[in-house]
């Protein structure tokens, strides 16, 4: 599997010979909108930042709201999550995306607001891979997304969702999230199962326009 940041929360995810997009963004955000053609979509919410389809040039099929989907041996699920602390009468309801395929598990939780309950726990099992919000404001900040990481315990957490010098609107600094901690930075991540690292590695995936 190897996985591509895109910025903000768009990543682009490739296993299996396919390649699964995560929530593309339009031009307001301030990265360049350019997404290669891909088999899959996934949007875990109906914001400008996240579900900017129109510009997808090419694409077979987009997954939304919570579902259960096999495209050849992929395994997809999406699970209803909140965008606030108070179910989602803020901000409204997300829809987390597990993805099962190569003998891994990858979650993209989307604008999480809030910590995850038992029952989402119990629906996302086993996590190897965990595309996580940290930026706050809109979402769950550092500490909270430390609180996540523990809940979830996967062996890789990559960060998403912060500010950088492209993103037009505040939030914070990818530094607060990792003050204090081990990480690693790389340009993309080439993972199988057998090199998976024991829980938990967090990796930077850094950008490039």
């Amino acid at each position: 599997m190897r996985i591509k940041w895109l910025g903000h929360s768009s990543f682009l995810i490739e296993t299996e010979g396919k390649k699964i997009l995560t929530d593309p963004f339009d031009k307001s955000v301030g990265y360049p909108t350019v997404f290669p053609a891909v088999d899959v979509v996934t949007i875990s919410h109906e914001h400008y930042d996240h579900n900017a389809i129109d510009l997808v040039k090419n694409y077979k099929k987009i997954l939304r709201s919570p579902l259960t989907e096999t495209i050849d041996s992929i395994n997809i699920k999406g699970i209803s999550g909140f965008h606030d602390k108070v179910q989602g009468s803020k901000r409204g309801n997300i829809t987390i995306f597990k993805i099962e395929s190569e003998g891994l598990s990858l979650v993209h939780l989307g604008d999480l607001g809030t910590k995850l309950s038992e029952e989402q726990l119990k629906e996302l099992g086993e996590v190897n891979i965990l595309l996580i919000p940290v930026g706050s404001v809109f979402t769950v900040g550092p500490e909270e997304a430390w609180e996540v990481i523990r809940q979830v315990k996967p062996n890789i957490a990559i960060p998403m969702h912060y500010k950088t010098k492209y993103l037009t609107f505040d939030l914070l600094d990818v530094k607060e999230f990792l003050k204090g901690k081990e990480f690693e930075e790389k340009e993309t991540l080439d993972i199988t199962k057998d090199t998976l690292p024991p829980p938990t590695k967090v990796l930077l995936l850094s950008y490039s326009p």
